[in-house]
């Protein structure tokens, strides 16, 4: 009997969490059919249009997010993955230092990690965070501000208005960027809780794929409107993928950066 009571509330968590999932998408389409993607996507066109490139950075699960922005089938070419993994590949770190998650909350690294990347004033930075309030996070948003870029963030409301910032200007994610964008996880993250109060089905990444979808498909609707035909990847599992790509990841030579 105890394995049809386990089995019966294992189907109805994944009912459930269907249910949590298929809502949130719902709402996140009639959020950008409602205009309320438009202003981010202006920002990937315009900067598409100045030959500039999309950076996008994410730590933890939200590293998940730039690469669904960035070096992808299906994607623009002119977009960049900044990774924290870079100061250890590339700036001379020690690899301990990926242990955990006191790299992510480390402000004082930003410096380091933005002088590896070629960073051009034509471009514009997306920046995906659920807390919104780790210290790399709020360090590199206000660096790129500083030096003049348009900044998109990506985050869970609910969950950065429920926490206290950790970086030492007090400021969260959401409060430096140009356009916020919610991505509409619950607080922690989990939307459901088991018989015995564990929490379960982690929603952020599921919607933030389809944030970054939306983001790239609205960008390519709008230079497509304009009679300009959008830089975009194809699989290089098809045939031709290869030269059509590296044609134009040609054009901006060293300029984006797909891998660490």
């Amino acid at each position: 009997m105890s394995d049809l009571i386990g089995r019966t509330e294992e189907k109805a968590l994944m009912q459930d969490f269907s249910e949590q999932v298929s809502s949130r998408l719902s709402q996140l389409a009639e959020t950008a059919d409602a205009g309320g993607f438009d202003a981010a996507v202006q920002l990937f066109a315009d900067a598409v249009r100045a030959g500039g490139v999309i950076q996008a950075f994410g730590t933890g699960h939200s590293e998940a997010f730039a690469m669904e922005i960035a070096g992808r089938a299906g994607g623009l070419i002119p977009t960049s993955r900044i990774t924290l993994r870079a100061l250890v590949l590339r700036g001379g770190y020690q690899p301990e230092i990926l242990t955990g998650s006191a790299l992510e909350r480390n402000p004082e690294v930003i410096g380091d990690l933005l002088s590896l990347y070629p960073i051009d004033p034509r471009d514009v930075f997306l920046i995906a965070s659920n807390s919104g309030v780790n210290g790399s996070i709020v360090e590199l948003a206000l660096a790129v501000k500083a030096r003049g870029h348009k900044l998109i963030a990506v985050t869970s409301l609910a969950h950065t208005n429920a926490v206290e910032p950790k970086h030492s200007s007090g400021k969260r994610l959401s409060e430096v960027a140009d356009v916020v964008i919610d991505n509409l996880a619950p607080f922690g993250d989990t939307t459901l809780t088991t018989a015995d109060g564990t929490g379960v089905g982690a929603v952020s990444s599921l919607t933030a794929a389809y944030i970054a979808q939306l983001l790239t498909i609205g960008t390519a609707a709008k230079l497509a409107e304009s009679g300009e035909r959008p830089p975009f990847y194809i699989s290089a599992n098809v045939p031709g993928g290869d030269e059509h790509n590296n044609a134009l990841e040609d054009l901006y030579a060293e300029r984006i950066r797909q891998v660490s």
